[in-house]
């Protein structure tokens, strides 16, 4: 197996990781938390905002793996720094969606 290849599948497995968490916090019958170490906000609709957060999570695990395609091929690749500026910019995107959308959509006013 190449090295490569062996790259891209610890990769795989930290996005499908992020996927579980997606799915286990959409079929949560207790609200589900989005930032770590911090109160949960007082949410209007707990099933909508666990759905919200939960597809919020399975998505970015979804994008996760295919921004680490380019790991598949040669090392020296300028297509790696892809992956590295795509995760940053989607975790930023990811934050951004969360406090402008289903933040404001669900707390309680």
């Amino acid at each position: 197996m190449s090295e490569n290849l062996l790259n891209f599948i610890i990769w795989s497995i930290s996005g499908c990781l992020i996927i579980a968490i997606g799915i286990s916090c959409f079929f949560s019958k207790k609200q589900a938390g989005f930032w770590a170490n911090v109160n949960l906000p007082p949410v209007k609709d707990v099933k909508g905002y666990n759905h919200a957060t939960g597809k919020l999570f399975v998505l970015f695990g979804v994008l996760f793996i295919a921004l680490g395609l380019p790991i598949l091929f040669d090392k020296s690749s300028v297509f790696i720094f892809l992956s590295i500026i795509g995760v940053l910019i989607l975790t930023i995107a990811m934050m951004v969606v969360y406090i402008f959308y289903i933040d404001d959509k669900y707390r309680e006013k």
